[in-house]
Formats: structure tokens, C-alpha cells, sequence
């Protein structure tokens, strides 16, 4: 077993089959989808994986893109986050992966209604469906061009970042409401609004 700080032997194919048989393990969440229960597990850290999820969602293994669809979401499965910090878990081990931004990409979003009015509904890069509500919040981060950069909360602090194009979207179905107080301009959905920026700024830059 690595120690801290080193570097795990442990292979893809080694961490293919571990995640298929912790897959056995896997109960439907509130989004629909099967994964393990990765919250209850807490095996031992053997070190860090030579594997990244870039800012574009895509997930490298030694430098190389994973070019499997269906490897990538088995592995999503297994994916957790502590501290800060992401890792792969199965039952007996916890490897350390790089993550440049968020893990996931919000990739597509419908506009659906509900009883408390208008639910925004977001798949990701791995095939999740997220609804937009308390439970999976929206917010927002500055971006480098000046600009605001949204993330939708999939699970277990496990973030999607929306977009350009999404992110546009929400922007265009926008609208303003006091909050503490004070107007800000944000986004409805699920029963809650998710405040974006000042509604002063907003207008002044429009």
C-alpha cells in the first residue's frame, strides 16, 4: 500500500474491475440513478492515481483521455469528496484523482414545471438528471473574463459546472427579487431562487 503523497500501482484495469464489483453495492438516489454508497465506505488511502478530470469534464489517465463513455460513468459512480480533495472509493481502497474545476459538466437543461412553479432540469456529462432545487443549489462564481460562472450541486459536495451556452440561457430567463433586502438578479427554480448579482450591476452593464 502507498503512503500519502505517493503514487498508487494500482492500474485502470485493477480499478475497472473494483469499481464494477462495488457497483454491486450501488442503490437508486434521488436523481434516479444507481451508485454505490460510496458515503458509508472508508477504507484505507493507498495513494494517488495518475488520473484527471480537465475543466472541459473530460477524464485523462496517465495523460491519455479515456475514450469510453461507459468507463467514465463507472468511475463517476465511485467518486467522492473529501476536504477538498476527490477521490475514487470502493469498499477497500481510496485512491486521489486531479480535478481542475468541477467533476462533472452540466451538458443540457429543460425547462419543466411543478408545483411550485418553474423546475429546471440538468443532465450531465455522465448521463445524471439533476433537478434544480434546495437540494441541488445553484451558484455562482466569478469568472476570469469578468463574467459569472454557474455550478449545480449533483451530490455529496460533488459539483456540475454549466455550460457557456446553458449558461446564457439562464441569463435570458433571469429576473429580479429582493433578497434581504437588497434586489438581485438570479434564477427560479424548484421553489427557490438562486441570486446571480447585484440587480443594480446587472441593469448598469446591460
Amino acid at each position: 500500500m502507498a503512503k500519502q503523497g505517493q503514487t498508487t500501482n494500482q492500474g485502470l484495469e485493477g480499478l475497472t474491475a473494483a469499481a464494477k464489483e462495488a457497483a454491486k453495492d450501488a442503490n437508486t438516489n434521488e436523481t434516479g440513478k444507481a451508485l454505490p454508497p460510496v458515503h458509508l465506505w472508508n477504507p484505507p488511502f493507498c495513494g494517488d492515481l495518475d488520473m484527471r478530470i480537465a475543466g472541459d469534464g473530460t477524464w485523462f489517465y496517465m495523460g491519455t483521455p479515456i475514450g469510453r463513455p461507459a468507463l467514465v460513468r463507472l468511475f463517476s459512480t465511485i467518486l467522492k469528496r473529501e476536504d477538498g480533495k476527490h477521490f475514487l472509493v470502493t469498499p477497500v481502497e481510496k485512491v486521489g484523482i486531479r480535478v481542475d474545476d468541477a467533476p462533472f459538466l452540466a451538458v443540457e437543461m429543460l425547462r419543466e414545471g411543478d408545483k411550485s412553479g418553474r423546475l429546471l432540469r440538468f443532465r450531465t456529462n455522465v448521463d445524471d438528471w439533476v433537478d434544480c432545487n434546495s437540494s441541488h443549489r445553484l451558484r455562482f462564481k466569478a469568472a476570469a473574463d469578468g463574467g459569472l460562472t454557474p455550478y449545480l450541486h449533483v451530490r455529496a459536495d460533488l459539483w456540475a459546472k454549466v455550460t457557456r451556452a446553458l449558461y446564457y440561457d439562464l441569463v435570458d430567463m433571469g429576473e429580479e427579487r429582493v433578497v434581504d433586502g437588497r434586489p438581485m438578479f438570479g434564477i427560479a427554480s424548484g421553489g427557490e431562487f438562486f441570486a446571480m448579482a447585484d440587480a443594480e450591476e446587472v441593469r448598469a452593464a446591460l
